[in-house]
This record gives C-alpha cells, structure tokens and sequence, in this order.
C-alpha cells in the first residue's frame, strides 16, 4: 500500500545547522562502542574544569526549593532585567530596565527580532563565516541573509569595501558577532566606528550587536556597539550561556538601545512577540541573577584556562603540514585553513572521514558559510590538554595517511 507523506514546510525542510547535524554520525559511532574526542560544539560543560559557578547552581536550586517555578513576567524578573541594565551600563551605554528583555537564549531573541522587523524581499547583513541561525531563520519570514566578507588573512577583520558594496535600503539588519563564532577574530572601537558610519547612511537599518562572549575577550579591544551608537540603534544580544558558563539554562538577554527613538512600533512588536510565548524559565533567570549580582573574580582561573589551551592549538597547528590558522582573539574557537587540495575544496568530506577514521569530532567550515567558511573547520579549544594534544595527533596522521 503506497503512503501518502504529508509535506514539510519548506522553512523547515531548507534548514541546516552544522555544528548539530556533525554530532548525528558521531552518536552512531559512539553506540557501537567507539570513544569520540570532541573539538565541536561550544557548551563549556561538556568539557572538565569549567563548571557553572556553585553560587549560580545553588541560587537556580533555592528557586526550586521556594517553589519559584512559576511564570515569571513576559519580559522577564524585574530584579533580572535590572542587573543586566545596571552591568550594559558599565559598558558604556543608558540602558535601561525597560530597554532589557529575557529570552530563551539568544537563539529565541534572534527569532523575536526577525519576526518583527523582516518583511518579504527584506535583508539581513551578516558575517561570513558567521553562526548558523543568521542564514537560517531570515528565510522563515520571506526575507534573506547576504554575507559580507571578514578577511582570512587578515584576523579575519571586516571587509568593508565589501560591507559598504552589500549595504542597500532592502538590508533591515546588519549583524555584528563580536568577539566571532567560528574564527575568535575581535572587533575594536575604530572599526565599530567606521562600521556605523556606514550604517548611519540607511535610516531603516538596525545593528544586531551578538555580544554574548564580550567576557571571553584576550585581547582588551572589544567594544560595546550601543556605548559607540549616539544616533544608530542597536539591538544588544548577550546572556548567562558563555561567559557564565551554563548554556543549558536558556537564559539570554535583548537590549534595545534607541538613542533617536526610533524603534518605538519594532519594540512594540517585539514585546507583543515576547508576550504571546510567556517567559523564559524562572529559576533559571534567578540562577542567572546571583551570577550577575556576585563576585566575578572567578572568571579569571576560567579564562586563563581556556587562554593556555588556545596557545597549544596554535602551536601544534603550526607544526601540522596541511594546516594553517590565525590565533583567536577571543570566544573560545579558531577556524583552521586546510591547505591540501583534497581537503580545501571538501572541508565536510574531511571532517566525516577524520570522525570515521580518527574519532576525532570537529565542524567544516563550509557549514558557517557555504562560499565563506569553505576549505576550513573549525576547533573548540575548550577540552583539556592532554585531550586536545591527541587530537591534534589523530589529525595529522589523517592528514600524512590521505596525502601519502
């Protein structure tokens, strides 16, 4: 008897997102008996020696205990949404409570902003590489991503000849990932200037600021987008999953800084948005809370940790013949250039085959950008030395055994 499939969307049938469907092979190898070393996916808990903090575990806890585990208010905990205004402050711009709202991470801010600015025909001005979702949920709302060009030979900086030729009156949203996912490159104070000065030409255009990994910043460049803004506005992404090291609470933040006041009906839509979903989860938010509110000096044994980590990667990369990477500024990944001819025109033939060969788990570049991120994967150097030291073992045997 012939069955009849009920049709898919196309919304959800076009969407891929590189960094889960590598893990789909990976589980199948794992439940026949086989040890996987993870360079993948950038959840600090999946790795030793970096746990959420015990003060943030026992506030999440408390709220359970107190039975706080009821909605909270759309937009989020008053006291929550106060911190996160009083900490944006410390980075230089007036945000206030009313400015901040809690979200199911930044992946559910970013759905809540593109379904109240995107229209059919509209744009989206996004890095290239650049995190998945930015070219996978504008087409949900008839519009597209256009990937503007960071330079790979260069820290991976901005291309703004390229910024400024993309730029056009159909571009609602220009996106700025700083410190970058997947490459770690930075973002200063003069190229935040001069990327807002050519934004400030498009009066319909919004600056996404995704700055949720400011805190994992090496280099002392990184900027706040709204602190440098007196006229653009500009839509702050931030939260507890990275610098705070809990990325399974789902607790993320908006900030809208409007300066001109002119984003008065996208905010209205956008709280209509956030009313008609409820909350996001309560203890969580209060777990998130006494992060915020607490003694931070902890946050540097972290990242010292993850800084040592990131200077054996560059080291052992130096030294590996087909391999070649610029030294991360922050976040904590780096985007590997594969320079055999085999591998730079198959970067995901390269990454299936290491993971069935070698076990060893990392993401193709060309899953960030199919043009952009081609002939490159890209590493979290979150895993521990020793694990990481045998990774870099496997790959190069890869590597010596396919040119061989």
């Amino acid at each position: 008897m012939t069955r009849t499939q009920v049709p898919v969307a196309a919304r959800a049938a076009n969407i891929e997102y590189a960094i889960r469907d590598v893990v789909v092979p990976a589980t199948k190898l794992e439940a026949e008996g086989h040890e996987i070393l993870k360079l993948n996916i950038g959840d600090p808990i999946a790795y030793p020696g970096l746990p959420t903090p015990k003060h943030m575990v026992e506030a999440y806890v408390e709220a359970l205990r107190n039975g706080n585990n009821g909605y909270s208010p759309s937009y989020g905990i008053s006291d929550l949404r106060s911190s996160i205004a009083q900490d944006e402050r410390r980075k230089g711009w007036p945000a206030r409570q009313e400015d901040i709202y809690v979200c199911h991470g930044v992946t559910e801010a970013l759905q809540i902003i593109f379904a109240a600015t995107l229209e059919s025909g509209d744009e989206v001005l996004a890095p290239g590489p650049h995190y998945p979702p930015y070219m996978a949920y504008p087409q949900m709302y008839g519009a597209q991503t256009v990937e503007y060009k960071l330079n790979p030979n260069d820290g991976w900086k901005l291309d703004f000849n390229d910024i400024e030729a993309k730029m056009s009156d159909n571009v609602k949203l220009l996106v700025l990932i700083n410190p970058n996912n997947p490459c770690g490159a930075v973002v200063g104070k003069d190229e935040i200037f001069r990327l807002l000065s050519i934004v400030r030409k498009y009066p319909n255009c919004i600056v996404i600021a995704d700055e949720i990994y400011d805190g994992l910043d090496f280099t002392g460049e990184q900027k706040s987008v709204a602190s440098l803004s007196p006229d653009v506005p500009v839509l702050v992404l931030n939260g507890v999953s990275k610098v705070f090291y809990a990325p399974g609470w789902r607790i993320g933040y908006l900030g809208i800084h409007d300066p001109k006041a002119r984003l008065t009906l996208v905010r209205d839509g956008i709280e209509r948005l956030l009313r008609s979903r409820l909350c996001a989860s309560t203890p969580a938010q209060l777990g998130y809370l006494a992060g915020l509110d607490s003694d931070r000096t902890w946050m540097k044994s972290y990242s010292d940790k993850i800084i040592k980590q990131r200077n054996l990667c560059v080291d052992r990369i130096a030294k590996i013949e087909g391999l070649e990477v610029q030294s991360s500024g922050g976040a904590f990944y780096m985007f590997v250039k594969l320079l055999d001819d085999r591998w730079a025109e198959n970067d995901k033939d390269f990454v299936l085959q290491l993971l069935h060969e070698e076990h060893v788990l990392v993401v193709h570049g060309s899953g960030f950008s199919a043009e952009l991120g081609k002939g490159h994967f890209r590493v979290v150097y979150l895993p521990n030395i020793d694990v990481l030291n045998d990774a870099f073992d496997r790959i190069e045997r890869f590597l010596i055994r396919h040119r061989g």
